[in-house]
């Protein structure tokens, strides 16, 4: 009888389980959203040296600075400080969860109208005009904001009457595409990886890559011929470059590596061109570096993001959703680490990068692609994002169309058109999408645990 009890108890429990595991299993696979807890960002490398941290808390109070009129902001310019869109979930990071753009449109008295395009709880967003008026490749940036009406404690310009660029108007012609800030958290380890290094890795397993739809290529420098890897294309070299091009091209700032006012309004003009330079005469070595340069130290010197080993879901989940990731293919372009090379910094020396890029840039398809050209990277290729510090961002991809990963993820899959091929990631896709519902989780979980 006692036999009999034990079994009937025995198949209920397993019963029991089974229908708990089909649940788990008919239950869709979420994003389960931008981690909580510490920021794991935002840090200096370890180890720097005394000189070398004083650099890096100058370049990080100049990039949390808001600039204004007298600052050289402008004529025209998108965000008036480095740190509006480099806040999440640190300074250095991506686009806040509040997008400063909305409020500043109107500040201190500017004639600004907000574009459709930018909201208070969207991204940080620059818009690119895919053509000129006269049918002409364009692809560069135009900003959305004018100075026009501004009253700031360094500057007036309330005679300045430099007008918006007419957004509406280029949106019906589909000639707008935009980008989202890219973090700058362990800029310096990118940096540092040897040219050599990214062309093995971009070789390693090539018979396989082939199979899957995967080839890449790395965006160059026109003159000597070395790997670009900053920015949604590659198209910079290094994060000096980067800061110069931002600081001019994002806030309308000139300086010495890009001295030309973009709109050469002299009723517009209120400092000293170019607006910021190396200052010989400074107090200290470091009142002297000009504030592209502090921009680009602190880049270079703030660490990569920490991963969580336990957030979201459990430890287990999380590990296992790492080897699927890789037996799925995503590792192929999302390669978990490389290690620096030599460099005149002990601290990126010989350092481990688990960036999860390879630096290349690949064809996404007409789903993801911008038209915009940019070095050798065409309308429809993009740079392997990296993935370390994904865990709390809130927007997803160039655009910043979603902030749901899973869609991000589907995102990556596209056929080809009449104008651009399939995505290269059409395959690997394919092979997630064919993952049970708790596998789908496991690598959603690794990824927002990075």
């Amino acid at each position: 009888m006692n036999s009999a009890r034990t079994l009937v108890v025995s198949m209920v429990a397993a019963c029991a389980l089974a229908f708990a595991s089909a649940q788990a299993e008919a239950q869709q696979a979420r994003d389960p959203g931008v981690r909580t807890g510490t920021a794991g960002a935002g840090l200096s490398l370890p180890n720097l040296s005394t000189s070398e941290q004083a650099y890096f808390d100058a370049g990080k109070f100049d990039f949390s600075e808001q600039e204004g009129v007298g600052d050289g902001l402008g004529p025209r310019f998108n965000l008036d400080g480095c740190a509006g869109c480099h806040m999440q979930p640190a300074i250095g990071g991506s686009s806040p969860p509040v997008n400063p753009q909305v409020a500043l449109a109107t500040a201190f008295g500017a004639r600004n109208t907000v574009p459709s395009f930018i909201s208070l709880n969207g991204p940080v967003r620059e818009a690119r005009f895919r053509r000129t008026s006269s049918g002409a490749k364009d692809g560069g940036v135009h900003a959305l904001f004018t100075i026009s009406g501004r009253v700031d404690a360094t500057g007036n310009a309330s005679g300045c009457n430099v007008q918006q660029e007419d957004f509406a108007a280029q949106l019906a012609r589909n000639n707008v595409t935009f980008r989202i800030p890219t973090p700058v958290f362990g800029t310096g380890l990118i940096e540092s990886i040897p040219d050599s290094a990214l062309r093995a890795n971009l070789a390693a397993d090539s018979d396989r890559k082939s199979r899957l739809g995967i080839s890449g290529k790395f965006n160059r420098t026109g003159n000597d011929g070395t790997i670009t890897r900053f920015g949604w294309k590659a198209q910079n070299i290094s994060m000096l470059v980067f800061s110069g091009e931002a600081y001019n091209v994002e806030m309308g700032i000139t300086n010495e590596a890009f001295t030309t006012e973009r709109e050469e309004n002299g009723q517009c003009q209120f400092a000293n061109l170019p607006n910021d330079v190396t200052l010989p005469d400074g107090a200290t070595g470091v009142d002297s570096v000009s504030s592209i340069e502090k921009f680009a130290i602190f880049m270079r010197f703030v660490d990569a993001p920490k991963p969580s080993a336990t957030a979201p879901g459990s430890a287990d989940s999380i590990g296992r959703g790492k080897q699927v990731f890789a037996s799925v293919g995503c590792a192929y372009c999302h390669t978990p680490q490389m290690k620096t090379g030599n460099s005149s910094t002990a601290a990126l020396r010989a350092q481990p990068a688990n960036l999860y890029s390879d630096l290349a840039v690949h064809q996404m398809g007409p789903r993801l692609a911008d038209g915009i050209e940019q070095g050798s990277a065409l309308g429809d290729e993009f740079r392997t994002a990296p993935l370390w510090g994904l865990g709390q961002r809130i927007f997803f991809l160039h655009d910043g169309r979603t902030s749901d990963l899973a869609q991000a993820i589907q995102q990556h899959a596209s056929d080809g058109n009449s104008q651009f091929g399939a995505s290269e990631a059409n395959r690997v896709v394919g092979f997630y999408n064919a993952l049970s519902e708790r596998n789908k989780q496991d690598v959603l979980n690794f990824l927002r645990s990075l």
